[in-house]
């Protein structure tokens, strides 16, 4: 499935929190969120599973926009692994997953071996499959956190939308689950802080500075000294992996906000030598090429 932000305007509160985000994420593609703390990420990811409205503009899933789609349909379309998934903790691993097959009408009827079957297969899947008959408030955060992937696979919706989805896991366990998502096949967006993570795992990323798109596409194209100094405030440069031609950021000292600089008219820093392409201050087209709008002023 194919998601669409198109003109998305926020408030919250009264107040602006995303302001004309404009983007595409190609069916099967995965797609990083990105930005500092208040941005508006987690805010417009509810959008998209329909926890808020937009002021202004659509979110759309296939072309349908998604206050149209009712609440059991959008549910098999969308599975959401969020930061506190607000769960029993009395319940166990198993009965947790189970939780995902609740759209699609079984898992307490006739169906249950089935349902059964499925939810040991996903917990299998993200490697806790041996903590199955386990609470949830025996586990560590990290199993928590492969127990709400897994109910998210064992939902089996075509859309998948994780925040902030490596909280919680150790270096090797967030190499795990970025590669399980990509070969998972299914249309991802997910909001990440690890930028280099990002770079590796991401066939697209799209970055929020003060609830406008700073800029969007490839990481390669996007994620550049000048748009890291910008957006997150750290000096950068950029290497690149012999193995596989991805970016590598390495980050230096905090420097100075500018706060009344657009990121997305910040001319970039020459890269590191051993790139071997040259700077780009613009990102490469995609599916949607929003224009650069000037951020709003930072969301509280």
């Amino acid at each position: 499935m194919t998601v669409e932000f198109d003109g998305v305007g926020i408030r919250l509160g009264g107040a602006e929190i995303v302001r004309d985000v404009s983007f595409a994420v190609p069916r099967g593609r995965v797609a990083g969120l990105l930005g500092a703390n208040g941005s508006g990420k987690s805010t417009l990811l509810r959008a998209l599973y329909g926890a808020v409205r937009p002021h202004e503009g659509e979110v759309r899933i296939d072309g349908v926009p998604v206050p149209r789609l009712r609440p059991r349909e959008r549910a098999r379309k969308v599975a959401v692994v969020l930061q506190d998934t607000m769960i029993d903790a009395d319940m166990t691993a198993l009965e947790a997953v189970l939780l995902g097959r609740t759209p699609h009408g079984r898992g307490f009827g006739a169906d249950r071996a089935a349902d059964l079957r499925v939810a040991h297969g996903a917990l299998d899947r993200v490697g806790a499959a041996d903590v199955a008959g386990r609470p949830l408030s025996a586990l560590s955060g990290g199993y928590r956190q492969r127990v709400s992937l897994a109910r998210a696979i064992a939902q089996d919706g075509e859309v998948l939308v994780l925040d902030e989805p490596t909280n919680h896991l150790d270096i090797e366990h967030q190499l795990e689950l970025m590669h399980l998502v990509a070969d998972l096949g299914r249309t991802t967006i997910a909001v990440l802080h690890d930028l280099n993570l990002a770079a590796a795992h991401c066939d697209t990323v799209a970055v929020l500075h003060r609830g406008g798109l700073a800029a969007v596409g490839p990481p390669r194209d996007v994620l550049t000294p000048g748009l890291v100094r910008e957006v997150f405030a750290v000096d950068a440069i950029t290497l690149t992996r012999p193995d596989t031609t991805a970016p590598v950021l390495a980050f230096d000292r905090a420097v100075p906000r500018t706060e009344d600089v657009p990121a997305s008219r910040t001319e970039p820093e020459p890269r590191d030598a051993s790139s071997p392409a040259g700077p780009s201050s613009r990102p490469a087209a995609g599916p949607a090429s929003p224009r650069p709008a000037a951020p709003p002023p930072r969301a509280h």
